[in-house]
This record gives C-alpha cells, structure tokens and sequence, in this order.
C-alpha cells in the first residue's frame, strides 16, 4: 500500500511541475522584445499578489480560499516553492504588505499576519483587524492596497448585478458599492468613492497620486452596453454613477429615472462591455523601454455571459501625465478562435527588477514578462 502511495504521489508531483509547460503560451502575442513565461505553477486561483522580504510573493485567492507564498529558492527567476499560508477563509483575494506584515481581505473582515516572511511555512495565525464589513459575497471579493497617505483601501462591491443599495429594505448598507478607506492606528473610516458598482483593481498616478481604479459594468443590457470603465478619483465625495448611471452617459432602465448624467463622475476611459477589467497598474520599473515608463496597464479577465466572448487580455493605456491617451492590446491570444479559453489575467506586480509579474485564476499560474532589446 505504501508503495502505491509513494508511486500516486509521484506521478502528481510530476503532473504539477509540468503544469505549466503545457500552456500554449505559444499562443499569446506580445510586442517585439517581450517575453512571457510561466513564473510560479499551482497557484490555485491566483489573485491579487505582493511582494514580501527576501522575494517571496504571496497570492491570494477567491473561490479556492488559501493564501499562498510562492517562493523562488535558488534566485534563478523562477518560483520553485509553493506554500499554503491560511486556508478555508472566505474569498480571500486581497492582499497588500507593509512593515513585514501581510494584509488579507476576507470579505467581511481584513486579516493581519505578524512577521509573515518568518512565519508564512508555519500556518500563522491572524489577527482581525478591519471587522464589521458587509458579509455579502455576491461582488464581495476585494482588492486592497496602502495608499500613499498610509491608510488602507478597500472596496465593498454591489452586492447584485444591479440594485439600490441605500434606502432598500434588503440592502440597506451605504458602504455597498464604494471604496474606502481606513486609518488602522485609529480605526478611523473615510469615503474614498461613491456609485462603484465592483473594483477589482486599482492604483495610483506615481506623479499626481491619484487614485485610478477600474469598474465592472452591470449585465444584461445586451453585449454591447454597458461599457466597463477605468475612473480616476479628483475629489472628495465623487459619485460614479452606479445604480443610475452607467458609463457616464447611459440612464439605467430600472434605477436611472429622473437622474441627470452630468450629475456624476464620468469615466476617464470606456472600455468594451463585459471585458471585466480587473487589475489595473502604472508601470514604474526601469526594465521596459522608457515609453512604457508610467502606462497603465489592464487586466481584461474576460466576459462571462455574452453571446461572443470578449476580453481575455492584457490592455495598455498610454498616460502623457494628466490622461490616458491610446489603448491598445499588449498581451492577447487567451481566448481561442472557437471561443474556448485557456487564461484570464487578473492582477500585476512589478519587480524589482523591472520584470512584471501577471497573475491568472483559470490557468492557476504566475506569468512574468521580460523584455530583450
């Protein structure tokens, strides 16, 4: 029996290291001078990562529920180790790092873990440091960062495709459908953006140091609206439009009676309807030619419920320091001519080292794209 043990763990083992090689990375197409391949394999419905001391990359997932640590061991490029940090939490996609301690959103809470990169092997235990948040899961999924004013972001999605979330009986909540923030010295909350209808994404403007953040569109208006967008946040107390407006000028059939489009905060970008753009990153390195030196860059992890697929891509926004001038395709070739995929991109992390990191929840892999003159 031991011996048949030994020859089932075995032939896993040998499925897992393979994994990655049999994605037709062949497939995707980047500009002259890039390159991609896979990083880290096994990353069970890899999300949001972030980089920790000594390299180590955790990663968060949505419906696996583990938090993991991915880890390159002999510093050739290449993750090597996989590790579970935590397990069974509820969505646990977010994840953001300071001060040697890991930062995980579970929905209705946020997760502090002490130390991690000396603990991460060791099933860590957290402590609760954000409670109270709703408990819905329906957009309930989060991306969290530290801003440059130090307090933490976190979002709290719709929870439904589309629904009036103050004064309704069921979802009677004003945080549903916003990002906040908060100060973790003192608990202290503040509204960061109003009418959100479900960021997974977002980043700031490395000059102005502007939120920019992207917004999932509502379903079942047809395919083609409305678009999903990429905001940028100006001022206090802006409101983008959600359940009223969408994409900055088309009045919502159920909830938009009466409302005045020019009321609310426009998109600084419309994208396709339903691409579901998830992360969105300025590019900061210095690996990259100086012309992507600052683009924001986009996660399209693709439609779910219209009649031809769109999305299943990574975009790039041109920025010349004050707003987005061209987008264009910088990695596509996920979604195969018969309509059938094999990837969906969803978050970014640069490296030190300039290289990107590009996580994906379907191929449960780490890619990293490099440049070559």
């Amino acid at each position: 029996m031991k011996y048949i043990l030994g020859v089932l763990t075995l032939l896993f083992a040998v499925m897992y290291s393979n994994l990655g090689h049999t994605l037709p990375l062949e497939k995707l197409t980047l500009p002259d001078g890039f390159k991609i391949e896979v990083y880290a394999e096994g990353v069970t419905n890899a999300r949001q990562m972030a980089w920790g001391k000594n390299g180590i990359i955790y990663v968060g997932s949505r419906g696996e529920g583990k938090v993991h640590a991915v880890v390159d061991t002999d510093k050739d490029g290449k993750a090597d180790k996989v590790v579970v940090v935590a397990e069974n939490l509820t969505m646990p996609t977010g994840i953001a790092y300071k001060d040697g301690d890991l930062y995980v959103a579970a929905v209705s809470e946020v997760l502090k873990f002490e130390n991690i990169d000396d603990v991460y092997a060791n099933s860590p235990k957290p402590e609760v440091v954000i409670s109270g948040l709703p408990t819905e899961t329906h957009h309930g999924w989060k991306y969290i960062d530290f801003g440059p004013d130090g307090w933490l972001y976190v979002p709290v999605g719709a929870p439904c495709n589309i629904c009036q979330t103050v004064g309704d009986g069921k979802f009677d909540d004003p945080r549903f459908a916003s990002i906040l923030k908060f100060d973790l010295a003192t608990g202290e909350m503040k509204w960061v953006a109003k009418g959100v209808r479900n960021t997974v994404g977002f980043d700031w403007q490395p000059d102005s140091k502007e939120l920019w953040f992207s917004d999932n569109g509502r379903d079942w208006m047809g395919d083609d609206i409305p678009p999903c967008e990429i905001n940028r946040v100006t001022a206090d107390d802006q409101h983008f439009g959600y359940p009223y407006i969408h994409g900055g000028d088309i009045i919502d059939p159920e909830f938009g009676s009466g409302k005045d489009p020019d009321d609310y905060t426009k998109p600084e970008l419309k994208l396709g309807a339903h691409v579901a753009p998830l992360g969105v990153h300025f590019y900061q390195g210095e690996h990259f030619p100086a012309a992507y030196k600052k683009s924001l860059f986009v996660a399209e992890h693709g439609s779910w419920n219209r009649s031809e697929k769109s999305g299943y891509r990574v975009m790039r926004a041109n920025f010349d320091g004050t707003e987005i001038g061209s987008y264009e395709t910088f990695i596509e070739g996920f979604l195969n001519p018969d309509d059938t995929v094999w990837g969906r991109p969803v978050a970014f992390l640069t490296l030190p080292d300039g290289s990107m990191l590009i996580s994906d929840d379907f191929a449960n892999v780490i890619y990293k794209v490099t440049y070559q003159k």
